[in-house]
């Protein structure tokens, strides 16, 4: 298996990562997962933009450009011949001996980087059947946009909706719905599709970003913002939304039925819209 490490195309064995890596420590560092399609990168671009966000949040120097990274990426996608699927990137601050909380100043450490694709088809059967949900508290840090390795909030989550028999966990806070467990969540109430604005509580989407232009060319009213747990009964539709799955109904939550109980007629517009712009 080819993989990218510190800017070379080697064999998955001769990635070699030191235990005194900040990323194995305190999962200091950032990630990406960006899709393929027919072998192109889809939206690399805006992943590239918040990472470079994120690395500035954390204080961690970016050892390339945009255009460096990407060229890199497409030489590991040509080398693995993956024609649909994705790629992952992650970079952490690197290695610091002795093991120490305090973040080395900027340029002091090298970071350290990987990245390695993935092929995958569309999951077709997931996007019409849909997701059961569960209402679980988000307990999460207050930086969820930023993309970091450390993501035990979002894994217990999910965890605890499984355990439960559920399929994915919806996170409340504060008596709103947040997000999913590792997705953008989509509301709708008498047409109008909600989602929950950007900022420190959710995780900025790409594919949350591409939809919202989607929603806007195509004369769909779409408002940023959040909806109440309170407001279950009314919601007529539910859908989450990543670079992975794409769009993803929720069918119910907690055991009841939203709307018929099938993915509805806004969900399924919103995913033809999203598919068709995927092709080039």
């Amino acid at each position: 298996m080819k993989t990218l490490f510190n800017g070379q195309i080697v064999e998955k064995d001769e990635v070699a990562i030191s235990f005194e890596d900040r990323g194995y420590h305190f999962g200091d560092g950032l990630y990406e997962a960006v899709r393929i399609y027919a072998g192109k990168m889809f939206m690399f671009s805006e992943h590239f933009d918040r990472l470079e966000r994120g690395a500035e949040k954390i204080h961690l120097g970016l050892p390339f450009t945009k255009s460096e990274l990407g060229k890199m990426l497409e030489d590991l996608i040509e080398a693995t011949e993956v024609q649909n699927g994705l790629v992952y990137f992650q970079i952490s601050r690197g290695i610091v001996s002795p093991r120490q909380h305090l973040i080395p100043e900027k340029g002091s450490v090298t970071p350290v980087y990987l990245g390695y694709t993935l092929p995958f088809e569309r999951p077709v059967v997931l996007q019409q059947t849909g997701q059961r949900a569960t209402v679980i508290p988000d307990m999460r840090w207050l930086h969820c946009d930023i993309k970091s390795l450390s993501l035990m909030g979002n894994l217990l989550s999910l965890d605890e909706a499984v355990k439960k028999d559920y399929d994915d966990a919806l996170l409340e806070r504060d008596g709103v719905f947040t997000e999913a467990s590792a997705s953008n969540a989509w509301f709708v109430i008498d047409g109008v599709i909600y989602t929950h604005p950007d900022g420190n509580l959710i995780l900025p989407g790409i594919t949350k970003q591409h939809l919202l232009q989607l929603a806007k060319e195509n004369n769909l009213i779409v408002i940023e913002e959040a909806v109440k747990v309170s407001q279950l009964a009314d919601i007529d539709e539910c859908f989450v939304t990543n670079s992975i799955y794409e769009i993803v109904p929720i069918v119910s939550i907690d055991g009841q039925a939203i709307g018929d109980g099938k993915p509805g007629p806004l969900t399924q517009q919103l995913l033809a819209l999203y598919i068709a712009s995927t092709i080039d």
